[in-house]
């Protein structure tokens, strides 16, 4: 079966609409407020300790190290040319004075201190020289013991942020996912009519996922990154200004790649998240038509489609890899490159003595450092790409108005009084498709009554019970309840006084009694019980191994139809409703359930307003009043009697039901 791709396709974000999105997002983010401004103080702390290691080592090197390099000293005293490193030993430390007077010919005074040739320092016997250069064997103990620690609290401001940042993530994920689920319940059926399953399961996992790596990566782009490399620049720039615009001209190229980088892995994501939507689309269709597919055996054909759809998402995936395969190695080589700048005119530096090696090796680490956060924004400005894309597929469905109530005034009674008149006047009504179903219906029902519908299938039966429960509004004409247009009422307020015993029930996965009593609190024992019995489900109940309390799979597969039928009139029996109406109940269940079935309705239906959906004729017999459909209008309404003897429309099917 072919895909229509049409139907996945999504509109190209720009700036402006991305701008907009984020606003949107604002307010899950705005209710975490303190968390983030906690979480950005943490990531100053992290970044300075980030940026003080190699700065440490710097000095490490040079003090302690490698001696500083000093103007180079002739027998008469005057400065020479060339340039040597020379070790300064302080004379105010005994042992010091003690070996610069045990190798007079090699160490000069020089005011307070004693100078040494740094390549002399190997003539030293090996215990004078480590006595000579105790403090600095000492101050290395003390910068790694501090470097130890700046890593120790580095890792734990780390943790912390990260379970912060999870945590603001987290919580911002399941207030959308909730918004999210919360709106698809309560969107028209004509929504789903459009809208595939797997493509709306696409929308709460999938893209509320998305939404997630970006909620959690969006303090480390603005901040981390951002204010890492813009740290790192100033500090190679305070280092040795020359060096560091050497390398930095390599800088244009690199953000030219992750530009460029970034809009081609957003073209894939977006793809590849359109092929996710298509398999969850056909993998839903395959488990719900499982029956259908193995008793038709399509099994090889319905295989083949698959295939194909996931061989699409493979040749996506393959193309997003290849994007980072090319990306990434693009990195590390200008990386490279720029690291090789370092150490060739930096070495020549070193060797020229215009700086120090400690500076040199602080240069490496922060160019080391500096590529890392200029990957890592490319790889986040394609996570906020796709996470706009994402937004953008959300809030389209969030836009979508809830219910029919989007065609009713602005302001709608949450409460409807009991039902005490129904009235259709002159109401037409169609599918989004433009073809008419109902066409200019005017009847009315009173309390008490009991109204029958027949007429053959494609009639109108089932959209003129869709009106009357508000799954859909009338196209022209008005429904008016208790005097009212319906539809100043909120959906929920018209349903709370309607049950509808469909004609094939549907379970939750669940126990019976959280079948039975939906939504509700717990019941009392008494109220149950009346509940059971009156629904005459009490006998199939008590041979279950858990009874009231069973265990059912979604659809309630596990019961016979007949049991299920009884559950869903024990389901109306609960709500306690003023208006029932029933979709022929026992159209395709034995004689001997029909029996249960039908003592159960008749129950139901006592002091009650009725209006039955009749597939059996003799069910209509018993109505008030019964309404003749055909092609979508009312062509005969009477008792049973009275249309028996006008032996029009219903009298002939009666006669074909025979």
């Amino acid at each position: 079966m072919a895909t229509d791709s049409t139907a996945f396709s999504e509109e190209k974000l720009d700036k402006r609409h991305d701008i907009r999105l984020l606003r949107r997002l604002l307010p899950y983010a705005l209710q975490y407020r303190f968390h983030f401004l906690i979480a950005i103080l943490l990531v100053s702390v992290i970044i300075l300790l980030e940026l003080s290691i190699p700065y440490l080592t710097k000095i490490t090197i040079d003090r302690y190290i490698v001696p500083r390099i000093t103007a180079h000293r002739n027998s008469q005293g005057d400065a020479g040319p060339a340039k040597t490193r020379l070790y300064h030993a302080d004379l105010s430390d005994p042992a010091a004075a003690r070996i610069a007077a045990r190798y007079p010919a090699l160490f000069s005074p020089e005011g307070d201190s004693a100078v040494i040739a740094y390549a002399d320092l190997a003539k030293l016997a090996p215990q004078d020289l480590a006595e000579l250069r105790s403090r600095d064997l000492t101050g290395i103990l003390r910068m790694a013991a501090l470097l130890l620690i700046l890593v120790c609290c580095n890792f734990a401001f780390v943790f912390v942020q990260a379970m912060l940042i999870e945590f603001i993530g987290q919580r911002m994920m399941h207030h959308l996912r909730v918004d999210l689920f919360t709106h698809i319940q309560n969107l028209p059926l004509t929504f789903f009519t459009r809208h595939p399953v797997g493509r709306l399961v696409t929308r709460v996992t999938n893209d509320i996922q998305n939404m997630h790596e970006m909620f959690t990566s969006v303090v480390s782009f603005v901040f981390q990154d951002l204010f890492l490399v813009a740290g790192i620049t100033v500090l190679l720039l305070s280092i040795d200004f020359k060096l560091a615009c050497i390398c930095l001209l390599l800088l244009p190229l690199v953000v030219l790649t992750a530009y460029r980088f970034a809009e081609i892995a957003r073209g894939a994501f977006r793809t590849l998240q359109i092929k996710i939507a298509e398999i969850n689309t056909r993998f839903s269709e395959t488990i719900q038509g499982i029956h259908v597919i193995q008793l038709f055996r399509h099994e090889t054909e319905n295989l083949r489609t698959f295939a194909g759809l996931n061989h699409e998402h493979y040749l996506t995936g393959m193309k997003q890899v290849r994007v980072f395969a090319v990306f990434m190695p693009l990195i590390e080589l200008l990386a490279s490159a720029a690291l090789a700048l370092v150490i060739y005119f930096g070495g020549g530096s070193v060797m020229e003595h215009t700086i120090t090696l400690g500076a040199l090796t602080a240069f490496i680490s922060y160019m080391r450092m500096f590529f890392r956060p200029i990957r890592d924004i490319a790889e986040k400005f394609n996570i906020l790409q796709n996470a706009m894309a994402s937004a953008e597929r959300i809030f389209l469905i969030l836009d979508t108005p809830s219910r029919a109530d989007a065609s009713g005034p602005a302001v709608l009674r949450d409460k409807a009084e009991p039902i005490r008149e129904l009235s259709f006047e002159q109401v037409k009504f169609s599918y989004p498709s433009g073809e008419p179903v109902l066409k200019d219906l005017c009847f009315t029902l009173r309390a008490g009554e009991t109204l029958a519908i027949v007429g053959p299938t494609g009639a109108g039966k089932t959209s003129l019970i869709n009106l009357i429960v508000r799954f859909y509004d009338p196209t022209q004409g008005r429904i008016m309840l208790n005097g009212s247009d319906i539809r100043t009422y909120s959906a929920a307020a018209v349903r709370e006084r309607i049950a509808l015993v469909p004609q094939d029930p549907f379970l939750f996965s669940g126990t019976i009694q959280d079948n039975i009593f939906t939504g509700k609190e717990k019941p009392s024992p008494l109220f149950e019980q009346a509940v059971l019995d009156a629904a005459n489900c009490h006998d199939f109940i008590e041979r279950l191994p858990a009874g009231i309390h069973t265990a059912l799979n979604a659809g309630g597969d596990s019961l016979s139809s007949g049991e299920r039928q009884l559950l869903s009139i024990a389901r109306a029996f609960a709500k306690n409703p003023d208006l029932i109406i029933l979709d022929e109940a026992t159209s395709y269940i034995d004689s001997v359930s029909e029996q249960k079935i039908q003592a159960a309705l008749n129950n139901l239906l006592a002091d009650r307003t009725a209006i039955i959906i009749a597939h059996r004729l003799s069910t209509a017999r018993t109505a008030d009043r019964i309404l003749a459909l055909y092609k979508g209008r009312i062509i005969e309404e009477g008792s049973h009697e009275e249309l028996m003897k006008k032996e029009g429309f219903y009298y002939r099917l009666n006669c074909m039901d025979r």
